[in-house]
């Protein structure tokens, strides 16, 4: 009896071909989707070829910030007028005094890809000191002090609200937030060092102001350019900070490594 071999095969069924052709058809969808992805190395280890990658930001991306701003001052100063006119482009002649605090929204198109949202805090005068001014503070990241040019008694009270301010709150790394100092109501006759700015620049760097501008809201003077001084002085302070927890985290990373790499040479059976 003659034995023929016989070759034996297990041919697949079309569905499963199909579903096989998909899988792998959605695995490199996928993996070029992920390769797609922009990204930068933020550490690289040339000793073992670690490296961290962290995503890039998008081309045309916004950014958005929200920055709370206190305006503080003797009552009658024209705090709540220079926010009217940065705010609403509005001014009147006639303000019931601020009672408490109030609140106000502005929204800049800082460039083409940062919008920054200030929440501006105006704060009665005569909430000075008092117990709820800590709360007020609280997360504020850049203030204004006014003070009326035509009332020299407005410009005395000037340092006791700064040295409030820098009591009550501080930057994360413990300096005090940027001030800038606004001389308003300059449209009128003025009193006092105001009419030195020499001495107003000495003055202002004496007591930690970021800078000092002369405004008036009935005229819109100024007012734009000191908000802008501001929010620039804001930005820098940010940057700065971001850059130093950058800095601790990467300090972190390699100490982490090197501690890893030493426990594995500890325990190599080698």
């Amino acid at each position: 009896m003659i034995e023929v071999a016989t070759r034996t095969s297990n041919p697949r069924s079309r569905g499963e071909r199909t579903k096989r052709r998909q899988r792998h058809l959605n695995m490199s969808k996928e993996k070029d989707r992920y390769n797609a992805i922009p990204v930068k190395i933020a550490l690289s280890n040339e000793k073992n070829g670690n490296y961290i990658l962290q995503p890039t930001q998008q081309v045309g991306e916004k950014r958005e910030h929200l920055y709370k701003i206190l305006v503080i001052g003797e009552l009658g100063t024209g705090k709540t007028s220079i926010i009217k006119r940065y705010v609403h482009q509005f001014f009147s002649q006639h303000y019931r005094a601020t009672i408490g605090v109030d609140f106000a929204l502005k929204v800049l198109n800082w460039d083409a890809n940062t919008i920054i949202r200030l929440q501006l805090w105006d704060i009665a005068g005569q909430e000075r000191f008092g117990n709820m001014t800590r709360v007020y503070y609280k997360e504020a990241v850049g203030a204004f002090v006014v003070f009326d040019v035509t009332r020299a008694a407005t410009f005395d009270a000037v340092v006791k609200w700064k040295q409030d301010l820098d009591a009550k709150v501080q930057l994360p790394d413990g300096t005090s937030i940027p001030c800038v100092l606004l001389a308003n109501k300059c449209d009128q006759q003025k009193e006092g060092i105001v009419n030195s700015p020499s001495k107003m620049d000495e003055y202002c760097k004496d007591w930690g102001f970021t800078a000092w501008f002369e405004t008036s809201a009935k005229e819109n003077i100024n007012i734009e350019d000191a908000a802008r001084s501001l929010v620039t002085r804001i930005l820098q302070n940010e940057m700065l900070t971001n850059h130093n927890e950058s800095s601790k985290d990467l300090e972190r990373f390699a100490l982490d490594g090197k501690n890893q790499r030493d426990q594995k040479s500890k325990t190599c059976s080698c």
